[in-house]
């Protein structure tokens, strides 16, 4: 659901930037507050997790269209909806910035429209008050995908408004809507799927991680450090060699267009267009996830592997320079 910059006039996106930033910004005090520096890993794991299970294109039969995890809900059941909102937010500017995946100009509204749903309304309205009295796995597997489904269906419809209010008349507001929440119904449900498989993983592994779970002690089965191994692991082999199999169907908001518009990319002119897709063509170097001017497979591995790794080191980083966590010592130690 990453938006290309034509699909947001200047002034929509400025306005996205800004709510954005505001629940960045708030964000970052409650997770100095919260003070938890066991999260510096888990973070940085799930965010590389996240960023290699986005390029895992599944295919929603009968559409001819594709869809692919957003994250948001997983991040917030792990690391809470603040945590979890800067994390997304990692992964979304490594994939904006390195591999011109959505428009520089439309990242506030990308942040708003795939992170602030999931992270705030899905953990704190859905994950939340069902988890109170424990986590089980028919639990997870209602909360992951009511709060995907209905996360999703959120960020489809902001993409609609914010169009909309950018003048975008390619994609009239009824006709568009209609399009995108039906396809997004089917992409949330998968997504549900996947991000409950994960998250029973986590319950049975280390169940302690599950973010705004009611007083329950369960034996864990593995330790901090294994458990984040094991997803490390497995955001490599997504983004090294799963990813070499993603559907090449165009995704949820690519489809649609298609649908409504007959094309995928519309064209933008403007200084602020120009200004936006001059800096995105410097940063990106490998651009739609490959070597430039190459078709090789290699290339989606390459990226999948770097990129994982960029998003650790920048979350991470991110976590001291911004002196997130002060704790130390003890505090930091892992079981």
């Amino acid at each position: 659901m990453h938006m290309a910059d034509a699909l947001v006039s200047p002034a929509v996106a400025g306005t996205m930037y800004v709510l954005s930033t505001g629940a960045a910004a708030y964000s970052i005090k409650q997770v100095r507050e919260e003070n938890d520096p066991k999260k510096i890993p888990v973070m940085g794991v799930m965010g590389a997790f996240v960023f290699a299970t986005q390029m895992l294109n599944f295919t929603i039969p009968g559409t001819g269209s594709s869809g692919h995890l957003c994250g948001g809900m997983m991040l917030s059941s792990l690391l809470g909806p603040y945590a979890g909102f800067l994390t997304m937010i990692g992964v979304l500017l490594v994939q904006c910035l390195l591999f011109a995946d959505g428009g520089l100009l439309a990242l506030g509204c990308n942040v708003w429209n795939m992170a602030f749903y999931g992270c705030f309304i899905g953990a704190l309205l859905i994950w939340k008050p069902i988890m109170k009295k424990g986590a089980t796995r028919g639990k997870i597997l209602l909360a992951s995908i009511l709060g995907c489904v209905l996360t999703l269906q959120l960020g489809a419809f902001s993409v609609t408004l914010e169009t909309l209010a950018s003048g975008i008349t390619e994609l009239p507001f009824g006709v568009f809507l209609a399009t995108m929440q039906p396809i997004h119904l089917a992409i949330g449900f998968v997504e549900g799927l996947i991000t409950a498989a994960v998250l029973i993983f986590v319950n049975e592994a280390r169940p302690e991680l599950l973010w705004g779970v009611g007083e329950e002690k369960k034996e864990s089965k593995l330790s901090l450090k294994t458990t984040v191994i094991v997803l490390g692991v497995a955001a490599a082999i997504c983004g090294g060699i799963v990813s070499l199999f993603a559907s090449a169907f165009p995704d949820g908001l690519e489809w649609s267009m298609e649908k409504v518009a007959g094309t995928t990319e519309l064209e933008a002119r403007g200084g602020a267009y120009a200004i936006a897709d001059s800096i995105q063509s410097a940063t990106s170097l490998l651009p739609d996830y490959a070597f430039k001017n190459s078709e090789a497979a290699a290339g989606t591995s390459f990226s999948g592997i770097v990129g994982a790794l960029v998003v650790v080191a920048i979350l991470v980083g991110a976590c001291y320079a911004f002196r997130f966590f002060k704790k130390k010592g003890a505090d930091q130690q892992t079981v």
